[in-house]
């Protein structure tokens, strides 16, 4: 059954070097698993009894495969073949003191080096050898684990999880990508040892929180990671979104669980990740704005303002990317509301021109995340929401083709005002610059630069000042 899956010809030559060489070699992990899930996959994980980087060194150079990356420190070595990619490591066992991640490594078995995996099914083994070629090997009844869709450990959870606390974030993820169950037993060990994730490197712990984000479910993930108690943790300004405060007859909604729905309905829709943090992190100024005004009931007044003010410190805490992704994020926070404003109201023109302006190239993605917020479990109001967006996009669309805002900059820009007044740099500049955006967006002139000129000669006018070098 398994020989089809392993007859191209890598792992062919892989074969014809052990059986030279008189040792063994297996292709493990997520390849194996896959078959079973029916997922394609070209990345291989091979061990081997022995070194690693001389079984990969050797291959290679049968495949006439010129670079192989080698990391001594490891003991792996990888290449690419085609678009597969192969990575080999020396089958090992590791031991780890209870106060470092850094463990004691030493050459082991097949045996030994699945009982270090991370899961039952990452465990699974495919032998390449001559005598038992596409032979299953699965001690811990990996393949149980797929067809009951469970993840559970080889060994206790708690010495799994303690060698690598990662794994408990490891465990979130597949069950979400998935759409597995944690076995009872594997989740009780990771709510008791939640705390353990803080010796975690802060790179380690974004690349498994960015897989669930990029899941096809979301939700699914951030709410086990509340559940296990790992938020408090990795994200505990999205811990704040929990719970419902209520006063007299007075409630606000969950906005840990808006958030997460948020999240799920712009998922089908975008697999940009920064688009996807943008759901994520819409309300998190709710927390520090949320007031109880008597006879009005909850509010979260300006928490866009506040959450679009939050997001550099969360980045770097976090080690996201402190480039045009952190003012990409910061923008569609702080204007998330305006579309759902425009769509409650009488369409202006200059609300219109505003947004295109504000929003520039990324105004289809505020657009998703606006649509993404409407999250009320009245079908009806639903409903009627979405039309409204669909008119706001149509007006959109119009103003945009009548007055080409979008990425649009002032026909007279600061330059030109400090030398036709012959001025320095100062605050009056920026001012006169900005009234003549004010009135273009409002419509009280033309995208003209005719127009602007003469306007800001009867502003500058108004303000004592007088052109020196006239256009």
């Amino acid at each position: 059954m398994l020989k089809p899956y392993i007859s191209h010809i890598i792992f062919r030559t892989i074969a014809e070097v052990i059986e030279e060489e008189n040792t063994k070699a297996f292709v493990i992990g997520g390849y194996v698993r896959d078959i079973f899930l029916e997922r394609e996959s070209k990345d291989i994980d091979i061990v081997t009894i022995g070194s690693g980087i001389d079984l990969a060194t050797k291959v290679a150079r049968k495949l006439a495969v010129k670079k192989v990356s080698v990391f001594k420190n490891f003991g792996t070595a990888m290449f690419k073949y085609d678009d597969w990619e192969v990575e080999f490591v020396g089958a090992r066992k590791e031991s780890y003191r209870k106060d470092s991640r850094k463990p004691i490594v030493e050459k082991g078995t097949i045996e030994d080096d699945q009982n270090r995996r991370d899961f039952t099914i990452n465990a699974l083994a495919i032998a390449l050898s001559k005598e038992n070629w596409g032979v299953l090997v699965d001690p811990f009844g990996g393949l149980k684990d797929i067809e009951k869709r469970r993840i559970q450990t080889p060994l206790a959870p708690e010495i799994t999880f303690s060698d690598d606390p990662l794994r408990m974030m490891r465990a979130i993820r597949f069950a979400t990508q998935l759409n597995f169950k944690i076995d009872a037993k594997t989740f009780s060990a990771i709510k008791s040892q939640a705390e353990r994730i803080k010796i975690i490197s802060k790179e380690r712990i974004l690349d498994e929180l960015n897989k669930i984000i990029l899941a096809d479910k979301p939700s699914i993930g951030f709410e086990l990671l509340l559940k296990s108690g790992l938020l408090d943790y990795v994200f505990p300004e999205m811990k704040a979104l929990c719970g419902v405060e209520v006063i007299g007859k007075m409630a606000h909604k969950d906005n840990f669980y808006h958030t997460i729905q948020v999240l799920d309905n712009i998922a089908p829709n975008t697999n940009k990740l920064y688009l996807r943090w943008a759901a994520i992190l819409h309300d998190i100024g709710k927390p520090a704005t949320k007031r109880f005004v008597k006879n009005v009931g909850w509010t979260f007044h300006s928490h866009e303002i506040v959450g679009s003010k939050m997001i550099p410190d969360i980045f770097k805490r976090m080690r996201l990317p402190l480039n045009e992704k952190k003012k990409y994020i910061q923008k569609l926070v702080f204007l998330h509301l305006r579309p759902i404003v425009l769509s409650q109201d009488i369409i202006t023109d200059s609300a219109i021109r505003r947004l295109l302006f504000e929003a520039g190239e990324d105004l289809e993605d505020l657009m998703l995340l606006a649509e993404a917020d409407i999250t009320s479990k009245n079908d009806k109001k639903v409903k009627q929401y979405l039309a409204n967006f669909k008119l706001v996009r149509k007006r959109l669309k119009e103003i945009e083709e009548k007055d080409n805002i979008r990425n649009w900059q002032p026909p007279i820009d600061g330059k030109e005002i400090i030398h036709i007044f012959d001025l320095k740099p100062s605050q009056i500049v920026g001012d006169l610059k900005n009234a003549i955006k004010d009135a273009i967006l409002d419509g009280q002139i033309k995208n003209d630069k005719k127009e602007a000129y003469q306007y800001l000669l009867d502003l500058a006018k108004k303000r004592g000042l007088t052109a020196i070098n006239p256009l």
